[in-house]
């Protein structure tokens, strides 16, 4: 890895962490236009239903905007097939491919954009909690996936 790329690669990281602590806890603070820049800013163009909010006590975001990799928990206020529905016809629509799409009790879309890979998970909330919570996992399409060996 060249110098400039490590000071890139670097950057994005500090400058992720940075937001992520905005967005840090349970309950993001801020007015609805900051919260949703900063989630904007995190994960760039995967577009979120309307009042989610990163959970970020549970969530590992590496990097930022179009790049980013990891795992975003999310609350939703809408129900599960809302959201699930949401994600059908929204990612496509920012550019993102459906490869595979599982309608259950926790449902799963499979989307690939470019280079890269999201998985998303949907499933009801706790009664006393979010209506939905949502767990997208992104990273890159052909990332080497390396087998753990016998020993």
């Amino acid at each position: 890895m060249t110098a400039l790329r490590m000071i890139k690669v670097g950057s994005s990281v500090l400058f992720a962490s940075v937001l992520f602590g905005c967005a840090s806890g349970d309950s993001p603070s801020g007015t609805q236009a900051e919260v949703q820049e900063v989630q904007t800013q995190l994960l760039g163009d995967m577009p979120l239903p309307q009042g989610a909010k990163i959970v970020g006590a549970e969530s590992i975001i590496i990097g930022g905007g179009d790049q980013w990799v990891g795992r975003a928990v999310i609350s939703a206020l809408q129900g599960a097939i809302d959201v699930y529905a949401f994600f059908q016809s929204e990612y496509p629509k920012a550019g993102w491919n459906t490869v595979s799409a599982v309608k259950a009790k926790t449902s799963i879309l499979v989307f690939t954009k470019g280079d890269r890979t999201a998985t998303v998970e949907v499933s009801e909330g706790s009664f006393s909690g979010p209506k939905t919570i949502i767990v997208i996992t992104s990273s890159p399409k052909n990332a080497n996936v390396i087998s753990p060996t016998k020993r």
